[in-house]
């Protein structure tokens, strides 16, 4: 596994200087044409489905993203293909005493060894996810043809600030001068009046997604209209998606002019993106459903989504996240729409384990075995709904047990 080449490298500190003193050092540029993506949610599903439509095209697609579920070449895919164990081990190794001598962190160096992969495959475009905030972020080095901020709410405030416009204003920091930006639909007034003017100031223009409109729901998914794109159809159950294909259809239309693309390849690019724990379901009777909700807002948006999925069947809510996220608003956004909440924990050392949910076992239940738990909702509950989730890395272990 190409990640035991990296668990030496435990510095997890939010700084971007080393990286930039290696930059420099190793005389690095990235010149691939790429999109930048950052937000607090939203970037994953907006970067699968403009590498849909794009390769839909007939593009040649680098996507960066992260975290990964299983294996560290998730992150780093062209057209979908993964980048193998030798070529990550092959970048590795040609500068693996450098990553060492500026003490890099394991996220540095995936993004080195990401934007050098890139630059040697011929891309056509490479789209680039933010792993946390934007100005300080290790993926902030390169210019690019559009700049994209999905969402922003109160997350990672250690690193980005204490509120939305603090950390509006570290997520702007991907913004370069004269280049387009697209932002979602669901900023405040004053956020997007801080975006206007860093924009104004960078000399570009601010693109804001507009309302989406006749959103309808069946078994195979979402249709919905965005501006001249009538009944366009995703392949996702979740509420929240058409929010991220709304984000994706905006920057498409904003780079018309430098990547045309027609009407067909946009329709089935947006029908056969597929991206799995994102309010996916794993088994019928009962039904099991997982999503990797890692944060407040994730779990609000969720819990509209999961409750028009249900169209009234009783829910059945299993939680587990990490220990720095906000587990109590999250677990009161669930609470919402669910009178069956139980806790758990998996293996993980960022796991919140029973000590760091003591806390909230007057309210909830807790049961320390997640296999056992899920087990026993399904023996209890065959007619009902079913839903895994609170983290990523959690409902990504959960998936193995449904696909063995």
């Amino acid at each position: 596994m190409t990640e035991d080449f990296l668990k030496e490298y435990t510095r997890n500190d939010y700084q971007i200087d080393n990286f930039t003193d290696f930059i420099n050092k190793v005389k690095f540029e990235f010149n691939v044409p790429a999109i930048h993506i950052a937000g607090t949610n939203g970037k994953g599903s907006t970067a699968h489905f403009l590498s849909s439509i794009y390769q839909e095209a007939g593009l040649k697609v680098g996507l960066y993203m992260s975290p990964f579920t299983k294996e560290i070449n998730e992150m780093i895919t062209i057209n979908g293909e993964r980048i193998s164990d030798d070529d990550f081990l092959k970048y590795y190794n040609q500068h693996e005493s450098l990553f060492k001598k500026y003490d890099l962190s394991k996220f540095e160096i995936e993004t080195f060894i990401m934007f050098s992969y890139f630059k040697d495959q011929n891309l056509d475009l490479a789209i680039i996810e933010c792993g946390m905030g934007g100005e300080e972020d290790a993926t902030n080095i390169f210019t690019p043809i559009l700049s994209i901020i999905t969402t922003v709410s109160l997350e990672h405030t250690e690193e980005l600030g204490q509120t939305t416009s603090e950390i509006t204003l570290s997520k702007s920091g991907i913004i370069k001068y004269e280049v387009p930006v697209v932002v979602g639909s669901k900023f405040n007034e004053d956020d997007l009046s801080l975006l206007s003017n860093i924009c104004k100031k960078n000399r570009t223009t601010l693109h804001v997604t507009t309302d989406y409109h006749n959103a309808s729901l069946d078994e195979e998914g979402y249709t919905f209209t965005y501006y001249t794109y009538k009944d366009v159809k995703i392949r996702f159950s979740a509420y929240y998606s058409i929010e991220d294909a709304s984000i994706a259809l905006e920057a498409v239309r904003v780079l018309m002019d430098r990547i045309p693309v027609t009407e067909t390849q946009v329709r089935n690019g947006l029908l056969n993106m597929e991206l799995p724990l994102r309010m996916e379901k794993v088994r019928d009777n009962p039904t099991v459903i997982l999503d990797g909700a890692h944060n407040l807002e994730a779990c609000e948006n969720l819990a509209k989504s999961i409750e028009s999925y249900a169209k009234g069947k009783p829910i059945h809510i299993i939680f587990a996240c990490f220990k720095d996220k906000d587990v109590s608003g999250m677990l009161q956004a669930l609470n919402l729409v669910s009178d069956d909440l139980t806790m758990t924990t998996f293996p993980h050392i960022r796991a919140r384990g029973e000590r760091e949910l003591f806390f909230f076992m007057e309210e909830y239940q807790y049961k320390g075995d997640y296999k056992a738990l899920i087990n026993e909702k399904i023996e209890q509950y065959p007619d009902d709904i079913i839903l895994v989730t609170g983290s990523l890395a959690f409902v990504g272990l959960v998936k193995d047990m449904f696909d063995d």
